[in-house]
């Protein structure tokens, strides 16, 4: 089923019909996630989820076998990939290879937001 989500122009970083939710998983901290593609769309490949980090808020340090894509698009964060820690900021794109270890952080005072683009599990 094709679909569009139009943006919200707010300051929330909101899209019309996604609801946000909270992240609630050991090794997370004042995270939320919207599912722009996935399940409910009847996406067969890949899903489409935007994050946003509260100030101080981050996504758990870990690995896995499948790869992230994303696109920051609200304010500026860290992220980790192996030992490296780089500062990203809106538009910069990250690749994490699977069986990376990574960690998205926000040790900023505005909201980090971005899109995270994962193959469907």
């Amino acid at each position: 089923m094709s679909v569009i989500h139009k943006f919200s122009k707010n300051k929330n970083f909101q899209w019309e019909d996604v609801k946000g939710n909270p992240i609630e998983m050991e090794g997370v901290k004042s995270a939320a996630i919207h599912i722009l593609i996935g399940e409910k769309e009847k996406a067969p490949i890949s899903i489409m989820r935007f994050i946003h980090l509260k100030p101080g808020g981050h996504s758990r340090l870990e690995k896995h076998p499948h790869e992230h894509e994303v696109i920051i698009l609200q304010g500026k964060g860290k992220v980790q990939i192996g030992t490296e820690i780089s500062d990203v900021e809106p538009f910069d794109v990250v690749f994490v290879e699977g069986n990376e270890l990574h960690q998205f952080s926000n040790p900023y005072d505005d909201v980090f937001g971005f899109i995270c683009v994962i193959p469907k599990l």
